[in-house]
C-alpha cells in the first residue's frame, strides 16, 4: 500500500476541458473513458479529437473497471521516486477491457507480487478531501 510523506505536497492532476469529465467521474468513484461517437474508439488520455477518425464528437462512457497489468516498474530508491511517496511502490500500465491503457498505482499489492497479465480492477483512493485517484487492486479475473 502506498504511504505518503507528511509535509510534502501531493501531486495533483492538471484539469482542462478535455479531461474534466474523467476527473469528475473519478471524484464520484466512477471510471469513465472518452468514446468517439463516429467510429466507436475508446480513448484515454482524454483529448479534443479522436486519434483514428479525427472526429470531435465524443461522449463519456462508464468503464467495466477491469483490466490486466501490461507493464510496471517498482520504485525502490528514494532518489528515483517522488519524494512525497514512501518507497517501495509500483507504478503500473493497465490495459483495460475497453482497449485503452492507463498509468496508475496498485492498491494493497506488494511490489514483488506484480506480474504482466495480472488481473486487476479499479478502486478509488481518497487521498485528500479534494483529491481522489483511481488505483488498481488484484482481482480474481
Amino acid at each position: 500500500m502506498m504511504e505518503y510523506v507528511p509535509g510534502i505536497p501531493l501531486l495533483r492532476p492538471y484539469i482542462d476541458l478535455d479531461n474534466q469529465g474523467f476527473w469528475e467521474g473519478v471524484k464520484q468513484h466512477k471510471l469513465v473513458f472518452q468514446k468517439c461517437q463516429d467510429c466507436g474508439l475508446f480513448v484515454h488520455r482524454p483529448r479534443p479529437m479522436c486519434p483514428r477518425c479525427l472526429s470531435t464528437e465524443k461522449e463519456w462512457v462508464s468503464s467495466e473497471g477491469r483490466g490486466k497489468v501490461y507493464s510496471w516498474v517498482n520504485f525502490v530508491y528514494a532518489n528515483a521516486a517522488y519524494p512525497g511517496i514512501k518507497v517501495p511502490y509500483p507504478v503500473v500500465v493497465v490495459e483495460m477491457v475497453e482497449g485503452v491503457r492507463m498509468i496508475s498505482n496498485l492498491y494493497d499489492v506488494n511490489p514483488e507480487d506484480v506480474y504482466i497479465g495480472m488481473p486487476v480492477e479499479v478502486v478509488f483512493d481518497d487521498i485528500a478531501d479534494d483529491l481522489t485517484l483511481p488505483k488498481f487492486k488484484r482481482s480474481e479475473a
